[in-house]
């Protein structure tokens, strides 16, 4: 009897559940956006930009496009594993659960120049 009333309970439940979230939109549902769509610049300007592109030779909206095919860098691999190897002290730090702040700490002294995005490691000088 326990069981039957816990069932009826839960579907009760259930049933007034769902119009609580009637006209509210969840992550699952298909929204419409009235919003007006302006543009910041003209069709002759789009226009122009795409005729750049296709007398290069590249179409930046193609699954293809490598925009770093042609990049040749100015360092040798050789290069490139010797400064890594010189800065495994910091990279290990770096890249560890405080984010460096352990390290930075005990190089208090040190100048320590970050250059992430640049391509290479912080360095402690």
């Amino acid at each position: 009897m326990n069981r039957k009333s816990t069932i009826a309970a839960l579907i009760a439940l259930a049933a007034t559940t769902g119009s609580a979230f009637a006209g509210t939109t969840l992550a699952g549902d298909i929204s419409v956006d009235d919003t007006a769509f302006t543009s910041t610049r003209t069709r002759a300007e789009v226009q122009a930009e795409l005729a750049q592109f296709r007398q290069a030779g590249v179409n930046p909206w193609s699954t293809s496009y490598n925009p770093v095919r042609d990049f040749r860098s100015e360092k040798t691999r050789e290069q490139v594993t010797a400064e890594y190897q010189a800065s495994r002290e910091s990279v290990a730090a770096n890249t560890s659960e405080d984010s460096g702040a352990a390290f930075a700490a005990s190089h208090k002294g040190a100048e320590v120049t970050p250059r992430f995005a640049v391509g290479s490691t912080p360095t402690v000088r």
